[in-house]
């Protein structure tokens, strides 16, 4: 379910609705993702999973879609084929594109709780949702360029003074055409569209450390090579020098070829795996928690409880339960 909550002048948030006390920390955080959330946005954005939905979703809203990691300087909605001619045309005068970027930055820093929508001073709303991992914001999903009102030739007046100076009359022309062809979306519809967003937001969450750890198409033989090893023989005490052993590297080597072919430290992709080896694991309901984590390869519960939490967002009881459909409280994990 989701709460709506703040509608001044057209602007909405829409958070999923939790149970009392279970609302996330306010604050992005930038705890312990060592270099990933990065390579994690770009792997996401590369998927088959997003490049799919994101047709779909275009395809049936007409509206755009990009994700994009937070904080990022691209232009909006870079990614979507269905940018609004007015705001390409806009991104030509520096002023007006300086204003763009501002206005996502204040989306990203209001939409901590859930997606947030806000108006522009040209009228057009652009809205953001954040794709989390625990409290943890990754990037967000980004649609919007469209109206919720019909434009009048008043708010164009009214914006026509930000492009005096800055525009020449040929280009004048063309943005006061296309301000006006610009769509005009009913709100229900448009409100909609943002919780079908919402929804696969967590859906791109859910699946982000699969994908991370999952084989690129174009990486080198040796880096296949490494994960097949890591595949094989996760679920024992494996260590760096274990695996620059067995692809016939020193280990200070190894350490910068696997960082720079999969973005992630050694140590980082290890616990990664092991995760994703746990989830399965936790999928029968008669596996215990702790012997799904020695048997992924976790030497100690109190380590697999801290991996978990900082790699799934949440502590392995409560993603059992959601697996399972339970509904007791995820409590912290305990030796069974």
């Amino acid at each position: 379910m989701i709460a709506d909550v703040e509608r001044p002048g057209g602007t909405r948030t829409f958070r999923p609705a939790g149970k009392a006390g279970g609302v996330a920390s306010a604050a992005p955080s930038q705890e312990s993702f060592p270099g990933s959330r990065r390579t994690l946005v770009s792997r996401l954005r590369q998927s088959g999973l997003f490049l799919e939905y994101q047709q779909a979703f275009e395809t049936c809203t007409g509206l755009p879609l990009a994700l994009r990691e937070a904080g990022s300087f691209h232009t909006p909605l870079q990614g979507s084929r269905r940018v609004n001619r007015f705001c390409t045309l806009m991104t030509q005068a520096n002023r007006t594109c300086a204003a763009c970027l501002q206005l996502q930055q204040r989306a990203e820093d209001e939409a901590a709780l859930g997606a947030k929508t806000l108006e522009c001073y040209a009228g057009l709303s652009e809205s953001v949702v954040p794709v989390r991992v625990g409290s943890r914001v990754i990037g967000f999903l980004q649609t919007g360029q469209v109206f919720l009102r019909a434009p009048t030739a008043g708010r164009f007046k009214a914006v026509k003074p930000a492009l005096d100076g800055d525009t020449d009359p040929v280009l004048s022309r063309q943005l006061q055409e296309a301000y006006f062809q610009t769509r005009v979306v009913n709100r229900e519809q448009y409100e909609s569209a943002l919780r079908l967003l919402v929804i696969f937001a967590g859906h791109l969450a859910g699946v982000s450390n699969e994908l991370l750890i999952k084989e690129a198409a174009d990486e080198s033989p040796l880096i296949a090579r490494v994960r097949s090893f890591i595949a094989l023989h996760h679920a024992e005490q494996l260590g760096l020098r274990d695996v620059a052993l067995a692809v016939k590297m020193s280990p200070y080597y190894f350490c910068k070829v696997f960082k720079h072919g999969t973005g992630l430290t050694f140590t980082e992709y290890l616990a990664r795996r092991r995760i994703e080896s746990a989830k399965r694991l936790l999928l029968n309901s008669h596996t215990r928690i702790s012997e799904a984590a020695y048997a992924a390869g976790f030497q100690s519960l109190s380590q697999f409880n801290r991996v978990f939490r900082r790699v799934a967002g949440e502590a392995p009881s409560r993603y059992r339960e959601r697996q399972h459909g339970t509904g007791r409280a995820g409590a912290f994990v305990h030796a069974a």
